[in-house]
Parts: structure tokens; sequence; C-alpha cells
């Protein structure tokens, strides 16, 4: 009898355990779960190239565990999207568990096919979830935007012959480029050139990039997310080799890379270089870094870059006219200043190495950033050749640095706020009543005579890549 009463205990706490595994879930046939976004938006995709992966969360309202029969995606594996949840990479998946308040993420990507388009083009589907017998779902979004595929694991990655690149669909590098020697590649104005991290473009030859005020030439980053605009060292930048020359690049912007533009030890006796209308902006080391080479800008805006603007090093010729170069870095406290001359190098066995800095002029510019001295002088010494000249230009420089010297300085502004509209939203130029107004040299004005939007210069022009506007 005792035996008995033993058992009939063990069977009734069997029963209340299955009874309570029973009442584990909510099984509400009405049961609703709750979502941080009802659409997950995705900006411009490459094609075949992929995007950054969104996310989003899936919340369990209740106070009971409940149980997901499915999450899939409605067009199932004809679906360009692609799901992650819970560590799985799937297009469907089944009873999935959520605690009593609990929430989980489910991180979404997306592969668009090529599509023999030059438009963009509108991917939709949307995440179905299966709850007690209740269907709820959130949509997908992505534009599509088929590509030219520049890889340099292929035959693509090498220009070996002239070439021209036109505006009708974006240029995707991926795995870096080369335009090989005595070879041109023109690029028309309005053409958008994307590189994927860790690419370069690399040129022996000679790179003709000619925008206009309307349609400049893009250089940037393949994300195209918005929180991804202003992000620095995305790329690696724009690489003229020893020997390359004759380089020209007109209304081009060049964004996020690392070195925006290096040029090398020059070959000949023109510009490696000339640029002109353009702006380097974000990188997270150089603007632009010459080396023993011959460089020539104007109208340009040089900014914002995590070391230095302009790094003109190991000598050269160096010409900068009405160019605007601000340096004022977000992402860290920066160290080194705006502008850097320098004649000399030292190799890996310790010995050092002069070369002559012929000229370095900056004329009508502004050099201007949030150090205290925003200019160095790095000569090997006295000796040697190290000539520049700053001609009616605004810097910002150590007071300790003597500017009387006429043959190095003439009509210098020191230290006085140049009056720039908005660095921090990359807005250059000149507010109402900026110093740097009619303060330029009018000869050099000739120079260039619409500034970088296109617009006339007066008689007395004003410093930096941009003309005030009163009437604007």
């Amino acid at each position: 009898m005792h035996l008995k009463k033993i058992l009939i205990v063990v069977s009734l706490v069997f029963i209340s355990i299955i009874a309570c595994k029973k009442e584990k879930f909510f099984t509400d046939a009405g049961a609703k779960l709750e979502f941080s976004v009802d659409t997950v938006q995705f900006d411009t995709v490459f094609t075949t190239i992929g995007s950054a992966t969104q996310s989003f969360k899936v919340y369990n309202p209740y106070n009971k565990s409940i149980k997901l029969s499915s999450i899939s995606l409605a067009k199932g594996d004809n679906s360009f999207f692609r799901l992650n949840i819970n560590g799985v990479s799937t297009r469907r998946i089944t009873n999935v568990e959520m605690e009593a308040n609990d929430s989980i993420y489910i991180f979404v990507e997306v592969h668009v096919d090529p599509n023999n388009t030059n438009n963009p083009m509108i991917v939709q589907d949307s995440i179905v979830f299966e709850t007690n017998g209740t269907f709820q779902d959130v949509k997908l979004v992505a534009v599509g935007q088929d590509v030219n595929l520049i890889n340099g694991d292929d035959a693509s990655g090498t220009i070996s012959t002239n070439t021209t690149w036109n505006n009708l669909k974006p240029y995707l590098v991926y795995n870096s480029m080369l335009v090989d020697s005595n070879v041109i590649l023109s690029i028309s104005s309005g053409t958008k050139i994307y590189f994927h991290h860790g690419s370069r473009m690399y040129v022996k030859g000679t790179l003709n990039a000619i925008g206009s005020v309307p349609e400049p030439i893009i250089f940037r980053n393949d994300r195209l997310e918005h929180w991804y605009d202003d992000v620095p060292g995305q790329w690696v930048g724009i690489y003229f080799v020893s020997g390359s020359k004759d380089n020209r690049l007109d209304f081009c912007e060049i964004k996020n890379a690392i070195i925006g533009i290096q040029a090398d030890t020059v070959a000949n006796t023109n510009y490696t270089v000339e640029i002109s209308n353009s702006k380097i902006l974000n990188m997270n080391a150089v603007g632009i870094f010459g080396q023993g080479t011959n460089i020539k800008a104007g109208n340009c805006v040089i900014a914002n870059c995590g070391q230095y603007a302009l790094a003109l090093t190991i000598g050269g010729s160096y010409e900068f006219y009405h160019c605007t170069i601000y340096n004022s870095w977000a992402y860290a406290n920066r160290q080194t200043p705006s502008l850097v001359l320098n004649n000399y190098y030292q190799d890996v066995n310790g010995n050092y190495h002069v070369r002559p800095l012929n000229n370095a002029i900056f004329g009508n510019c502004i050099i201007y950033g949030s150090l205290e001295n925003e200019i160095v002088f790095d000569s090997f010494n006295s000796s040697s050749t190290f000539n520049y000249k700053f001609i009616n230009s605004l810097v910002k420089i150590a007071d300790t640095v003597t500017t009387t010297n006429f043959a190095h300085w003439q009509n210098i502004y020191k230290n006085q706020l140049p009056g720039i509209k908005s660095p921090s939203t990359s807005d250059f130029s000149l507010d109402t009543l900026a110093y740097a107004k009619d303060k330029g040299d009018i000869t050099i004005g000739s120079y260039y005579i619409s500034d970088i939007l296109g617009n006339p210069r007066t008689y007395l022009p004003d410093l930096g890549a941009y003309e005030r506007q009163d009437n604007k």
C-alpha cells in the first residue's frame, strides 16, 4: 500500500511536469510580436558585391515564452536577401524560441545580381514571422546599381591601352587597379569611381580626369550608407608612382581615403600632377603627399586630415594658388600641422639623403586649423636648398616663427580668423564678414579668374578657393 501511494505521487508529479511543459509557451492565437522597425532600408548596393549588414530587433512583449513557427523570406530561395538569426545564415528558420519579455537581433544582407541596365533598380522582399498561426512581416527595400567592375585580380584591373571612362554607370575598383606606363586613362565629367576597402589607383602612365562645376568626377569609398559619407580611411587613395607624368585633375572630389593623392619622384620637368577646382577631404593620414615631385594646385580645398593636409617632402617643386588648406580633425587629437615642408629622407641604414626644395609657393591661400602652429619647416641644414614663399596668404603659425624675411613672406596675414562658413559640414566658402575678403594679390588672382564654383573673381580677389558672392 505504501508503494502504491509512492507510485501515485510520482505519477501526479509527472503529469504536473507535462502540464507545465504544455503551458511553457504563450499560445494565444492573437499573439503578436513587436519590431524596432517596419522597413529595413538599404542605400545603393553595387551588383555582385553586396552591402553592409543591417539589423533590427524582434520583441516578445509577453510574460511567457513564445515560439515562432517560422521566420522566412517571402521570396524564399529567389530572394536577393539573406538572414542571420542566432548565428545561423538562412532564408528560413523554424521553431525559434523567445523568452518572456526578451528580444532577438535579426541581421539582413543583400546581394544584387547584374541586370545589364545603367539605371538603379529597386529590390524588395519581406521577412514573414509566423506565431501561433498569426502572420506579420517586416519589409526589405534596397536600391541596386549596376557597375563597371575593375578587379585587380583579373585583366580588368590593368589599363594597358588608352581608355576613356564615361559617366553612364559607376566604376567599382576592387582589389586595386593600375594605369600602365605610357597609357592615358581619361575620365569624363560626372563619372563616379568607387573603391572597395583597401583598394588603390596606381598610375604609372597618365590620368586625365576633367569634370565640371555641375558634374564633378567623384573618387570615394564604396560604402554608400549615409553614416559612411565622411568617414576617413575607407580606401587607400591615388598614387602617381615614379615615372608617371602630365596628370591632370580638374573639378574632382577625392574623399575618405588614407592618402588622397601621393606623387613620387618627378620623372621630367613638367608637372607630375596638376590639380584645379578640386576637393580633397577626410583623409586619415595625408591629403596631398609629395615626394621629390612637381605639383601645381589652384582653386582647391584640402581639409580634415588626420596627419597633414599637405606633406611636401624630399624636396621638389610645388605651387599652390587660391587654395583653402584647413585642418580640424574630429576623430582624435591631431599632433601634426596642416603643412610640412621637407628636403631630405633617411634610408634603412640611417644615412641621410638631401634633395633640393627648389620652390614651394603659396599665393592667395588660406592655411589654417585647430593647432597653434599649422606650418612646419624641416630643412636638413642651413646650407641645403630650401626655397619657399608665402604671398598674400593667411597663415596660422606660432608667434615664435619670424615672418619678416621678404624672400619668404610677402603680405602675410598671420593668425587671423579667415571667416570660413562651416568647416564642420565641409562648407569652406567665406561668410559675409570674412577677414579673407579682398586680401589677395591681383596678379595671382588673374591665374584663376573664376573660383572653385565658377564664380568670377573680383579685382581684389578673396583668399582661398572661394570668391565671396555678396548677393547670395
